[in-house]
């Protein structure tokens, strides 16, 4: 983005702060709610499309697991996007939101052999993790040509970026076929010559914390290893390249980088020619696309100080932001303080910790931040929080899920909401923690007194 676009964006979002404010969506009766700009969504998609222009076919799909709000995803098939899913609640709510089989591709180092006969009967494009997979679907397909795209995953073992977790492609990942292992890319080639319904490799090293360079070589030993294949075989069996997603997003600043484009630049040097047409190309894209149009705003409760440490007390924490809880030097979010009307705060700073309302000390999304002061009625927003955090609730002491919206501003500043997610009320969480089962322990125990008080009478 430039730095017009960069202020158009912050400025979208300091409005949206304020209407909700004022519309009464964040509040005393409404603490905690999730904002998300639909034209920033939008923008990200445009700059993905256009940083893949090129000679090559090019499927971009959506990563669910980043946002798996059907409203979301909804606005992404609207976009022209596929969607990447990894499980069937997230295959469910693709189709509920509207993507069509052929624009599903199908991961998960777990598939069950109901799952994988779903995808097979819909032609819903698979990637296959491993030799075990590959042999379950043999038996599925009964010598019957496959009418969507397979693929095998594999792992170049390429290394760590400096999130480990984030990190697919070590010598020891849980995903795909591990390459430098011995035997393993003779194994793949006499996988792919016994089985002519396999074209696809898929190769995808990292996400957040994974260099530029790092990804590209990934990128590379998959394509090096098409080439191969095909070579060895002698005919054209692998005709489409899986690379994943993964893009870095920058948490530091109000900057988008990388970028696609800078992405894309990276691959031609590495893989010149992964964009010449002859490979149909699939992406994974998740949080990039998402995470700079989301803001999740809290009202601050109370303000104390301890040990001479100032603590704002919010009603975000680790049920919202759990990554940044757990493991806050790899995922710092950005924050920023309103008044009560929802204006941002101006005058003095003071160096404060900003805290959830979960019941356990580290419940802190932010540390020793110089922030305006924060008194209670303030409102705490943390920034860049559109992928994940909005769907990925952790149901830590049984705090209900927040409300998200999404926004959009016209020129003159006047801001639209769309309700993407109701509130979860406090009965909702009671009914989903088994209250229509209630009495079933109580009564299993009486059942167990009253056959022992039988075996005691004979």
């Amino acid at each position: 983005m430039t730095s017009g676009s960069l202020h158009q964006r912050r400025g979208a979002r300091e409005a949206a702060l304020a209407r909700a404010v004022e519309e009464g969506l964040l509040g005393p009766r409404a603490p905690l709610v999730g904002l998300l700009d639909v034209d920033g969504v939008l923008a990200a998609v445009e700059a993905l499309n256009e940083a893949f222009e090129g000679p090559a076919a090019v499927q971009h799909t959506f990563a669910a697991k980043a946002c798996g709000l059907v409203p979301v995803l909804r606005l992404l098939a609207d976009a022209g996007m596929g969607c990447e899913v990894a499980s069937p609640g997230e295959l469910e709510q693709a189709l509920a939101a509207g993507f069509t089989y052929d624009r599903l591709v199908f991961d998960s180092p777990a598939k069950t052999v109901e799952e994988l006969e779903f995808a097979l009967a819909h032609g819903i494009a698979i990637n296959l993790d491993n030799f075990q997979e590959m042999a379950r679907v043999d038996g599925l397909l009964a010598g019957r040509a496959a009418t969507g795209p397979i693929g095998l995953r594999v792992n170049p073992q390429v290394g760590a970026g400096a999130i480990g977790a984030m990190s697919t492609a070590t010598a020891t990942s849980k995903f795909g076929v591990a390459l430098r292992d011995e035997g393993a890319v003779d194994a793949v080639i006499e996988a792919f010559a016994r089985r002519p319904w396999l074209n696809r490799l898929h190769a995808h090293v990292g996400s957040q914390g994974c260099p530029l360079p790092l990804i590209a070589q990934g990128v590379r030993a998959a394509y090096e290893l098409a080439e191969r294949i095909n070579t060895e075989l002698g005919r054209t069996q692998i005709t489409g390249l899986d690379i994943g997603g993964g893009l870095p997003v920058n948490f530091d600043s109000e900057d988008d980088r990388p970028t696609y484009a800078e992405y894309v630049a990276e691959l031609r040097t590495a893989v010149p020619g992964l964009f010449d047409g002859r490979y149909d190309l699939i992406t994974e894209f998740g949080r990039s696309l998402l995470a700079k149009s989301g803001t999740i705003g809290s009202v601050v409760e109370y303000t104390k100080a301890a040990g001479g440490r100032r603590i704002a007390v919010t009603h975000a924490g680790a049920q919202v932001a759990t990554r940044t809880v757990f493991m806050p030097d790899a995922w710092p979010l950005r924050v920023g303080v309103f008044d009560a009307t929802g204006r941002p705060k101006q005058g003095p700073t003071e160096i404060v910790d900003i805290a959830g309302p979960c019941c356990f000390a580290g419940d802190l999304t932010a540390t020793g931040r110089e922030l305006p002061a924060v008194e209670p009625g303030d409102v705490v927003a943390l920034y860049d929080t559109g992928a994940y955090y909005f769907s990925s609730h952790f149901s830590y002491n049984s705090l209900p899920r927040p409300a998200v919206y999404g926004y959009r501003t016209d020129s003159g500043g006047r801001v639209a909401f769309a309700l993407v997610r109701e509130a979860q009320s406090v009965r909702g969480v009671v009914e989903e923690s088994g209250l229509s089962q209630a009495d079933a322990l109580v009564a299993l125990r009486a059942d167990n007194a009253a056959e022992q008080a039988k075996e005691t009478a004979e």
